[in-house]
C-alpha cells in the first residue's frame, strides 16, 4: 500500500506547528523503477489521508519520467534558514543592488526566519506562510512590508524549485490577500515647488532641494555629485556617479563613488538654476578658507560644513522636519523627483526627454506618468535627445517655477553662509 497510517504522540497541525496531542499521520511509500533498478520514494507525516493521496498521485506521475530525480535526504532535511541564508549571499552578491541586498537580509532577519527558519525546506507549506503573514499583520506592519516578505520567500523558493530542493513553491499557493498600500503622496505643483524653494533660500538645503525638485535627481545622485562633473562655463553637469550605499554613517572621506542606478546623463544648467550653483560654490569656498586644513575636500557639491558627505540615512527624516517647519504638505524627498517628472511632462508633453533627464527608460517614465509604454523598440530608433532638447524642457519648467514676479527675489537673494 502506497499510503500508510501511524499514530504519533505529538501531531503537527496543518500549519506545521506541533500540537502536543496524540494523532494519526500518513506516510507515502512508492516503489518505482529507474535505470533498470528498483527504488523506493518515501515522504512521511501528512496530517490527512487526502493530502497523502494527492501527493502519492503527483509523485507517481513524476517518478514515471526517467529524467526526474527525487530530492536527496540531505536536501529534504535542510532548514529554510540554512537554505535562505546561503541563497541570499550567493544570489544577492551577483544579482541585487546593494540597497536591495541589504533590504532582503533585513527582511529575512526580522520578518521571515523568526517564523519559518527552523522548518525543513521540504516541509514548508502555504499554510505556514499564511500564518507567518498573519503574525506580521498582527505586529501592525504595513501591507508593503508583508508583501515584500512574500516576494522574498517567493523568489527564494522559486530558485529552490529550480535546484530541485523542493517539489513545489509554497509561496504560489497562499490564500493571504494583500491590500493596497497607502496612497503615494501627490507630487508638488509648480506653486508648491516655488514655495519650497522660497522656504530653503539661504539654508544648507538650498541647492540640495533645487537639484532635487528642478531636475529630479535621486538622493544619492545629488549627494554624490562632484564639482569635477560640473562645468559652469559650459552650463552643464554630468550625472555619472552616486554616493555609495554602504558608506559608514560617520565617514568623513569618500574614497570611491558608486555607479548611478540607471544610466549616466549630461544635463544643462538653466539660467534659472545657475545662480544657485554659483552662490553655493562661493559659500563653500569661504568655508574652505575659514577651516583651512580642517576642511576635508571630497570635491562634493553637497557636503557638511567640514566637507564631509551628508548622511543619506538622515536626509529623509530631516527633510520631513523641514517640511513641517515650513508648514508644507508632507512628501518624501524621493517625491521631489516625481514632482519634477510630472511638472515637466504636463508643461511640455515630451515624456521621452523627461525620461532622459531623469535617467529612466522610456518604459520607466511611462509607467510613472501613466501613459503607454509600448514605444521603446520603435522610438529609440530615431529619437536622439540632445542637450538642446533637454534644455528646452528644463527651461520651460524652470521658467514656470520662477515666474516674472518671483524670479528677481529668488535669484537675487543673498546666500547666508552657515556659521
Amino acid at each position: 500500500m502506497a499510503v500508510s497510517s501511524r499514530e504519533v504522540k505529538n501531531k503537527r497541525a496543518a500549519s506545521g506547528e506541533l500540537t502536543g496531542k496524540l494523532g494519526m499521520v500518513y506516510d507515502v511509500n512508492i516503489k518505482y523503477k529507474q535505470n533498470g533498478k528498483y527504488k523506493t520514494y518515501t515522504k512521511k507525516g501528512f496530517p490527512t489521508k487526502q493530502l497523502a493521496a494527492q501527493h502519492e498521485a503527483e509523485m507517481k506521475g513524476k517518478l514515471s519520467n526517467a529524467s526526474y530525480t527525487p530530492l536527496s535526504a540531505k536536501q529534504a532535511k535542510m532548514t529554510v534558514r540554512e537554505y535562505m541564508e546561503d541563497w541570499v549571499e550567493t544570489h544577492g552578491n551577483t544579482n541585487l543592488r546593494p540597497s536591495t541586498f541589504a533590504g532582503y537580509k533585513s527582511h529575512m532577519k526580522h520578518h521571515i526566519l523568526p517564523y519559518i527558519g527552523d522548518v525543513p525546506i521540504g516541509k514548508l507549506t502555504p499554510a505556514m506562510l499564511d500564518e507567518m503573514f498573519q503574525k506580521l499583520f498582527e505586529r501592525k506592519l504595513s501591507q508593503s512590508t508583508v508583501r515584500y516578505a512574500h516576494r522574498i520567500v517567493g523568489v527564494a523558493m522559486e530558485h529552490a524549485l529550480r535546484y530541485n530542493y523542493i517539489e513545489s513553491n509554497p509561496a504560489r499557493k497562499i490564500i493571504t490577500k494583500f491590500g493596497k498600500n497607502g496612497k503615494t503622496p501627490d507630487p508638488y505643483t509648480i506653486e508648491q515647488v516655488r514655495e519650497l524653494i522660497n522656504g530653503v533660500l539661504g539654508s544648507e538645503w538650498e541647492l540640495f532641494v533645487v537639484i532635487g525638485v528642478l531636475y529630479g535627481l535621486r538622493r544619492n545622485e545629488i549627494l554624490g555629485l562632484r564639482w569635477r562633473n560640473v562645468d559652469l562655463e559650459a552650463g552643464t553637469f554630468d550625472v555619472v556617479e552616486q554616493l555609495p550605499f554602504k558608506l559608514p554613517a560617520n565617514a568623513t572621506v569618500v574614497d570611491e563613488m558608486a555607479p548611478v542606478k540607471s544610466c549616466e546623463r549630461l544635463l544643462p544648467i538653466t539660467e534659472f538654476a545657475r545662480p544657485f550653483f554659483v552662490r553655493h560654490l562661493e559659500n563653500q569656498r569661504q568655508k574652505k578658507e575659514l577651516l583651512c586644513e580642517k576642511y576635508v575636500d571630497n570635491d562634493l557639491v553637497i557636503a557638511n560644513p567640514t566637507g564631509a558627505p551628508w548622511s543619506p540615512g538622515r536626509v529623509s527624516a530631516d527633510f520631513a522636519h523641514l517640511l513641517k517647519k515650513l508648514k508644507m504638505r508632507h512628501i518624501r524627498f524621493h517625491d521631489t523627483r516625481h514632482s519634477a517628472a510630472t511638472n515637466m511632462h504636463e508643461l511640455t508633453g515630451d515624456f521621452y526627454t523627461v525620461g532622459e533627464i531623469l535617467g529612466h527608460t522610456l518604459k520607466g517614465v511611462g509607467i510613472h506618468l501613466g501613459i503607454s509604454t509600448n514605444l521603446d523598440a520603435v522610438t529609440k530608433q530615431y529619437v536622439d535627445v540632445r542637450i538642446e532638447r533637454k534644455l528646452s524642457v528644463l527651461d520651460t519648467y524652470h521658467k514656470a517655477v520662477f515666474d516674472i514676479e518671483k524670479k528677481r527675489s529668488l535669484l537675487e537673494s543673498s546666500f547666508i553662509p552657515s556659521p
